[in-house]
């Protein structure tokens, strides 16, 4: 008896919906927009946007610091062992860095880019140099004077252009770094690669220790057009790193960024994207996998 009254008291309240539906005494509500996708907003960003993250990471994080304190820390190490092992008979000692992010913070001039929409261009680039406003990075001076203070000569090879030296120097100079001097802040003429600039020093000289932000400034073999072959070259050298090299972090820019767009640095913006979407690893939920980027 229950169930037959349960029935005719569904059947009638159907019927009592159909009824006001059809009536049109009840308005039905519109559906809400749905908000636009993420990646749309994204993608109406300038490109440049996608840096804000890394370049305040690199500005404000401890991590960042720490890190850089601990680069220079293994460096001391290393040089300590370096002339423990010295010989009468040895060539001078030498140490070989690399200036922009790796004694010389340049995160001020990738801020002004982000402020005002802008990428990387060599005549602002030339500007800011000149300007000599870089930061030392966190533990740079003092590992350096160190060296310095031990009889080991310091040779900054750094891509910026000739026209910058004097204000490279200058900016170096100002922050207390030693050794700031036309001979030892060397400049790139023709080329990036620093191989010819790397062999002037080791003319004369046992290089203890290498450093930089980039794998290009430690050999030239790292210079490969895929990041599988880059990958590849790190694991043959890796008993190097922590030893006679020293990288330091930079998720800002770098070779590792121009093997994402296949070396093709002018690819539009749009193209950029794309190819930096291409590369991601990312996770698939409809099917519980990873989709591994290119």
């Amino acid at each position: 008896m229950r169930r037959a009254f349960s029935l005719t008291t569904s059947a009638a309240l159907l019927l009592a919906l159909s009824g006001c539906a059809s009536s049109g005494t009840q308005t039905p509500t519109a559906p809400a927009p749905r908000p636009a996708p993420l990646q749309d907003a994204a993608t109406q960003a300038p490109l440049s946007d996608q840096a804000m993250l890394a370049t305040l990471w690199i500005q404000r994080s401890a991590e960042f610091h720490a890190l850089s304190l601990q680069a220079f820390n293994v460096a001391h190490d290393r040089l300590n062992l370096a002339l423990a092992r010295r010989h009468a008979q040895d060539k001078p000692l030498a140490v070989v860095v690399d200036v922009d992010d790796t004694v010389l913070d340049t995160t001020s001039y990738g801020g002004w880019a982000l402020r005002e929409g802008r990428t990387y261009d060599s005549q602002s680039w030339a500007d800011w140099v000149d300007d000599a406003v870089s930061t030392a990075s966190p533990g740079a001076v003092a590992f350096l004077n160190y060296a310095h203070e031990s009889g080991v000569d310091v040779y900054y090879i750094t891509n910026r252009k000739a026209a910058g030296k004097q204000a490279t120097i200058a900016n170096l100079a100002a922050l207390g770094f030693p050794q700031a001097n036309a001979e030892h802040v060397m400049p790139r003429t023709d080329s990036s690669d620093k191989t010819a600039r790397r062999a002037r020093v080791t003319a004369e000289h046992d290089i203890a220790l290498l450093m930089g932000d980039n794998l290009g400034d430690f050999d030239q073999a790292f210079q490969q057009s895929t990041t599988r072959a880059r990958n590849a070259e790190v694991a043959r050298q890796a008993d190097q790193f922590g030893r006679r090299f020293v990288l330091l972090p930079n998720p800002t820019y770098g070779e590792w960024e121009g093997v994402l767009y296949d070396g093709n640095w002018g690819a539009s913006e749009h193209e950029k994207r794309a190819m930096r979407d291409a590369a991601l690893n990312a996770w698939q939920p409809e099917s519980g996998t990873v989709n591994q980027g290119k």
